[in-house]
């Protein structure tokens, strides 16, 4: 963990440094104070400059004017240049790269040119007075141009710092957006599921009362229908409650396309996908360019209708991915793997595809919906590459007490 120290109101590093720089021009103002023109009272001015660039970096402008101000009185009391006038310089850097506006800095530049001239004009020597304000000039205008280039990049910085910000906030609206809109979709689905239960149970409880002097064995069977169909439901219904769920109205996913390419997963609205349509999910997708590898072990158990539609929708969602990064003509390994106590999906491409010609959307928001989905039935979700190339998936589903009891029968 990083502890800045602060200084009134600033970073210690940057206070340190700006004493320094003070010092500096103070020890300036010393040299051979009794000897230069103006004597102590030229280095009073100097010190002045000193205690004034302690603020260049808060208020870059009104520094900037104070230090101009005692550089006019040192030429109007004909002192010349002194060694503490590098002040001057410090000042004229400052207020390019610190100052708000820009136009400050080009003020401050011209004011540095006629302070250029002026100095010259009093300074005694064999050169002519218009060499030494060339040479003072050149200097000048390499401070001048080294603070433009430090404000462009320090703009720069700023501005891809910022930039940085908004897409991490951006990403983080996405991704709940993304969560919110897969969690609805969820709970639409699951509600399809708790309600073709209380059908058949309303249907079987029919029955059955019709039944039981007619029938007593049919009757039952229809009440172990009933209590096992019941169980079920509320079940479903006990993680339905964990799922957000928007009012009812148009679905989203409910157009052509589904979660995948277009024309792969087109499933009308009415239809809930199941295990079975396995077999016609993939013919889509070998369709569309992929090489699937299919395999299945252990014995299928019968699982929930809300578990199959999760199981479905992860692999329509791990194909989706694998054609649209993988590309066209990508192999993919998926296996689906029936254990005693859970579900076990494994997708892998070797990533040596083509890419597609039009990016397909994912109305599964990718790996941030398959997480949600697994949550819902307490599974868990591995994804990540592959040492060989590609991508690989693994998503283990446990499976409902009930149906374990089932299995192990």
């Amino acid at each position: 963990m990083t502890v800045k120290r602060i200084l009134f109101g600033r970073p210690l590093r940057s206070v340190v440094f700006d004493v320094a720089v003070s010092g500096f021009v103070v020890l300036f103002g010393l040299t051979g104070a009794a000897d230069q023109p103006g004597g102590w009272w030229g280095t009073g001015v100097g010190a002045a400059m000193a205690v004034a660039l302690l603020f260049r970096r808060t208020h870059p402008s009104a520094v900037t004017g104070i230090i101009a101000v005692l550089a006019l009185v040192q030429v109007v009391a004909g002192w010349g240049p002194l060694a503490f006038n590098v002040a001057v310089l410090i000042a004229l850097y400052s207020v390019v790269k610190y100052a708000e506006r820009l136009r400050d800095g080009i003020i401050a530049g011209i004011v540095a040119a006629v302070g250029v001239v002026l100095g010259a004009l009093q300074m005694q020597g064999t050169a002519v007075w218009w060499a030494t304000a060339i040479w003072f000039g050149l200097v000048t205008g390499a401070v001048w141009l080294m603070g433009l280039n430090v404000r462009t990049r320090r703009l720069y910085v700023f501005s891809l710092e910022e930039r940085a910000t908004t897409l991490e906030r951006e990403r983080e609206a996405e991704s709940r957006a993304a969560v919110a809109e897969e969690r609805t979709r969820i709970a639409r689905e699951l509600h399809d599921v708790v309600a073709h239960s209380m059908a058949v149970m309303i249907v079987q409880a029919d029955g059955a009362r019709y039944m039981f002097d007619r029938d007593p064995e049919t009757a039952r069977e229809a009440v172990k229908v009933v209590a096992d169909t019941g169980r079920q439901a509320l079940e479903e219904m006990r993680r339905l409650v964990g799922v957000l769920r928007e009012p009812s109205g148009p679905d989203p996913a409910a157009g052509t396309d589904g979660p995948g390419p277009p024309g792969l997963s087109a499933e009308p609205v009415h239809r809930r996908p199941a295990l079975v349509g396995l077999p016609d999910l993939l013919d889509r997708f070998r369709a569309a360019g992929l090489r699937i590898d299919w395999s299945v072990t252990g014995e299928p158990p019968a699982l929930p209708p809300g578990l199959e539609l999760t199981v479905y929708r992860v692999v329509q969602e791990a194909l989706t991915n694998a054609l649209k990064h993988a590309g066209v003509g990508a192999t993919v390994a998926l296996g689906m793997e029936h254990t005693p106590h859970a579900v076990v999906v494994r997708a892998a491409d070797d990533g040596r595809g083509r890419p597609v010609v039009r990016p397909a959307p994912s109305g599964g928001h990718g790996l941030v919906g398959m997480r949600e989905r697994v949550t819902v039935y307490d599974g868990s979700l591995t994804a990540g590459p592959r040492l060989a190339g590609g991508w690989q998936v693994e998503v283990r589903l446990p499976l409902p007490s009930s149906t374990v009891t089932e299995v192990t029968a």
